[in-house]
């Protein structure tokens, strides 16, 4: 890479309660895409917008540890296991600022689904400051300019920060919203607690690793 042009680096955050290979191919897909350096993945200590995990901090972190062990372009990152109270992603992000070296930008990976509720994150616009978005596509993603149901002022800085050129991305340090294409996968980890508390297979959703290591800590083995 040259030394003196920008490097893209991709923040993943979220439960990973548990991660899975709908999380892992959206990671793999965007770093060939959008040519990030790398990506890090950030659990989540105590949300602020939705239920505590099922998983402990300790396992949800050791789930990713060994989902990613063998990717050299993936790394995790525990600052918000380690803090105490709620988790809130601006926080989180003002930290990767200001750790970060010459020439690098800071790129958020979140779903669309994620993304249109974001006006109700803690200080979301701050956001803006600190990163670009790279917002994981869903079928049926332009409704966000028309659909009702999304807030008016998040439509705004959609259609204010969009970019659809990756190479813009590098142009400026922070402030853009770029749609990624990946492929979809549906899996989502609600689906895999409820098949493990029912004692069915989740063989081909989640890395083998992880699946036995969910087995033998017996982690949603209750009915959920």
């Amino acid at each position: 890479m040259d030394a003196d042009k920008p490097s893209l680096v991709g923040i993943y955050g979220g439960t990973f309660d548990p991660i899975h290979f709908g999380h892992l191919r959206v990671a793999e897909e965007l770093i060939d895409s959008i040519n990030l350096q790398h990506i890090i993945f950030v659990p989540s200590g105590e949300p602020r917008l939705r239920g505590a995990p099922i998983g402990t901090r300790h396992q949800r972190t050791e789930m990713i540890r060994l989902a990613i062990q063998n990717n050299h372009r993936f790394s995790i990152d525990e600052r918000e296991i380690n803090r105490p109270g709620i988790s809130t992603t601006v926080e989180s992000l003002r930290e990767f600022q200001r750790e970060s070296v010459d020439n690098r930008i800071l790129c958020f990976i979140l779903g669309i689904d994620a993304f249109i509720k974001i006006n109700q994150w803690h200080q979301w616009r701050e956001i803006f400051n600190l990163c670009h978005l790279l917002v994981v596509a869903r079928p049926g993603y332009d409704a966000i300019y028309d659909n009702q149901t999304v807030p008016q002022e998040v439509v705004q800085e959609f259609m204010l920060r969009r970019t659809i050129s990756v190479n813009y991305l590098t142009q400026q340090s922070a402030g853009l919203i770029y749609i990624a294409q990946t492929s979809l996968l549906e899996i989502s980890a609600s689906q895999i607690r409820h098949l493990v508390s029912v004692d069915k297979s989740v063989r081909y959703l989640l890395p083998d690793r992880v699946s036995d290591y969910i087995s033998t800590n017996h982690i949603y083995t209750e009915r959920i």
